[in-house]
């Protein structure tokens, strides 16, 4: 039965039908075949969205569209010129550490991928990169979005496993700045190979005035991490400061934001918070019934016969993520199967903490991986480039994002350093 219902599942979602009705239907053949009284699906899909941290989620969401739409990305790239222009390869290295900059205001790595690969790509084609290998690297480098804070998928994570939110998000700051630096060295690599361009290094004056003319943007992840470790407000707090902020810098200091163009970024915000509440509201009936089911016990007991070594089970587990993440979108897998994998990796050891930091990073791969690769179709349209020519060019781009999750997988400490030390 338990078998049947989670098979159920994820044939619903192969073939289209929208996560939240694959999660609800396959949770109510469930409840009928048992002989479950249905009121509790209104009390679960209430309870689903009956949250105080779970503001989060449309605040970062609005923050990341606000920056967007307020001409901030234009400002991050000129200061990430500044910092890493003159290295071989400039503007590729511009789009890594670009990716960084934006992902502590985004959270997204496909607000991240849409907002720098439009400019990004056409001014690396204009300078004479290959159009696969620009288009490739905005894919990779965007995979940092969800992993440095503010991250939803991270906020996800903890809502559907009852973890922390503030460790949590504080956990994504090494590993993420570690995969961003292993796509550098491939940047690195592959530039001194293909005899890309740099920029002359920036003189103190240029410095001084890209970083005054940016630095507000840039204070916007850092009021945030700050404010979390420091313990002055909680995540969801931070996210409505952070709301603040974007509001002062982008109508009132940069004045890209008037009311028209205000109204539409509520708009589309609505729309995007809308969905994931309406997920995280059916994967509530989806949690009662693995909970009922005992699914995570099942499982856990069928894994532990192979072994009951932590790094033989983590290592099992990411191959899993890495084929769940060919198929679904990371919040929606996050959603599925982290309530079902946190208890057993709990089991032997491993701090949810680290398994969720390591479950994103993991998953938002896929999102940069065929066929679902969500990212890859952003870039592929943006590049005007086949998705077959893309795909063989992200191949060895997979290598350094692929030894940032081993590392983060084997090596615990660069998730929990930070975390230890303030909570």
């Amino acid at each position: 039965m338990i078998f049947l219902v989670v098979a159920l599942m994820i044939l619903l979602i192969i073939l289209g039908l929208p996560v939240a009705f694959a999660l609800g239907i396959s949770s109510l053949v469930y409840l009928i075949i048992e002989g479950v009284n249905l009121s509790m699906v209104a009390q679960s899909l209430v309870r689903g969205v009956d949250s105080f941290t779970l503001l989060a989620v449309p605040f970062f969401l609005l923050v990341g569209e606000l920056m967007n739409s307020g001409g901030i990305t234009n400002k991050i790239i000129a200061m990430a010129r500044v910092m890493v222009g003159h290295f071989k390869g400039g503007l590729a290295q511009v789009n890594n550490v670009a990716s960084i900059i934006f992902s502590g205001i985004s959270g997204s790595a496909t607000a991240d991928t849409v907002a720098l690969g439009s400019v990004l790509i056409p001014a690396m084609e204009k300078e004479g990169y290959d159009k696969k290998f620009s288009a490739a690297i905005t894919a990779a480098s965007s995979i940092v979005g969800p992993i440095i804070p503010p991250s939803i998928t991270l906020i996800i994570f903890g809502i559907v496993t009852s973890q922390p939110i503030g460790p949590l998000l504080i956990a994504g700051i090494i590993p993420g700045l570690l995969t961003a630096i292993s796509l550098m060295g491939y940047t690195y690599f592959i530039s001194v190979k293909r005899n890309y361009p740099s920029y002359p290094r920036s003189t103190f004056r240029e410095a001084r005035k890209t970083f005054s003319s940016g630095i507000p943007a840039l204070l916007l992840p850092v009021i945030i991490v700050f404010g979390i470790i420091s313990g002055v407000f909680t995540p969801t707090e931070s996210a409505a400061i952070a709301v603040l902020y974007g509001i002062i810098i982008t109508v009132f200091y940069y004045k890209n934001v008037n009311v028209r163009s205000f109204g539409s970024i509520l708009k589309k915000t609505s729309y995007e918070s809308a969905k994931i509440l309406f997920i995280l509201a059916a994967a509530t009936i989806f949690a009662w019934v693995v909970t009922k089911s005992r699914i995570s016990d099942t499982l856990g007991d069928f894994i532990f016969t192979f072994s009951t070594n932590p790094t033989v089970i983590i290592t099992l587990i990411i191959v899993f993520l890495f084929i769940i993440g060919l198929f679904m979108l990371p919040s929606e897998a996050i959603i599925v199967f982290a309530p079902i994998l946190t208890p057993i990796v709990m089991q032997v050891g491993i701090n949810p903490i680290h398994f969720g930091v390591l479950m994103v990073l993991t998953l938002t791969i896929g999102g940069a991986t065929p066929p679902v690769g969500i990212l890859l179709y952003i870039v592929a349209d943006i590049a005007k480039l086949s998705f077959g020519k893309l795909v063989k060019e992200m191949l060895p781009l997979y290598i350094p994002l692929v030894a940032a999750v081993l590392l983060t997988a084997y090596i615990p400490y660069l998730s929990l350093v930070i975390v230890k030390l303030f909570f």
